[in-house]
């Protein structure tokens, strides 16, 4: 799992059946050192991917992102093939004894 911060969507009209009903987010890695740092003002970075997102996370929100085999969503008794996931929005994060983030 990785931390990761929602930088925008994709729309996608026609997806796989697995998929119908979930959104597509733009993701960012995240430090958990620093996880609002990034370079905003470069919308190409290329540590941006796409997500399923299965919890209703918005632009700019810290989210905990499970990756591989592990993101695999069930769907009608098989597993529709996906490379990430969104599990989780982040409330805080707590690095070395330090509070790094928490959600306003």
């Amino acid at each position: 799992m990785q931390l990761a911060r929602v930088r925008g969507n994709v729309v996608a009209s026609i997806k796989a059946s697995g998929l119908a009903a979930h959104k597509l987010l733009l993701l960012e890695a995240v430090a958990a050192a620093h996880p609002l740092a990034s370079d905003a003002d470069t919308p190409a970075s290329t540590s941006v991917y796409v997500a399923v997102d299965l919890v209703g996370a918005g632009v700019g929100e810290v989210v905990l992102v499970t990756l591989g085999s592990a993101a695999r969503i069930a769907s009608e008794g098989q597993s529709t093939p996906t490379d990430a996931a969104v599990i989780a929005i982040v409330d805080s994060v707590q690095f070395d004894g330090e509070s790094t983030f928490v959600k306003q």
